[in-house]
């Protein structure tokens, strides 16, 4: 870089990076489209909502369990999975069923046809994610959580509860 070009960098920093810039905002809108082609196919060929699938996935993997347990595994809150369970219980792939010993407690479970749509559909895409994560040495996983951060915090919402 020549003197001249050092200068025009340092007191535009920007002209610098735009590359780089604009790669970061393909990288994140390559994420984005890809969770919506996802999202897409699993509607089409599946009829469920990747919410629906997880929530079905829970419960195959878990067992019956009450809403809130539902919310905890799929990292939601409880008034997310109301809204989806009353989704799938329409669907009947799932079905409330109260405790007999207190009529106040809900166990969710899967019916047949949500067991079947369960081993049918495909890993929802945070399994991807995950598994690839669990592969990175530590090192890199602070990098991502490091970058994450900083995305969150230029978008004001580092303190978003996502629960």
């Amino acid at each position: 870089m020549t003197n001249k070009n050092a200068v025009a960098a340092a007191a535009n920093p920007m002209e610098v990076s735009r590359p780089r810039i604009r790669e970061i905002l393909f990288l994140i809108r390559k994420l984005i489209h890809g969770n919506d082609l996802y999202t897409k196919e699993l509607s089409k060929k599946y009829h469920v909502t990747s919410a629906q699938l997880n929530c079905l996935l829970t419960l195959y993997e878990n067992g019956p369990l009450p809403p809130s347990q539902i919310a905890r595994f799929m990292m939601v809150r409880s008034s997310t999975v109301t809204g989806v369970i009353d989704r799938l219980e329409q669907k009947n792939f799932l079905k409330r069923e109260r405790s007999s010993l207190d009529r106040r407690i809900i166990t969710i479970c899967l019916t047949d046809a949500g067991k079947q749509m369960a081993q049918a559909a495909p890993p929802p895409i945070q399994q991807k994610v995950l598994d690839g994560l669990r592969r990175l040495p530590e090192e890199k996983l602070d990098q991502i959580i490091a970058a994450l951060n900083t995305l969150a915090s230029m978008l004001d919402i580092q303190d978003l509860d996502v629960e």
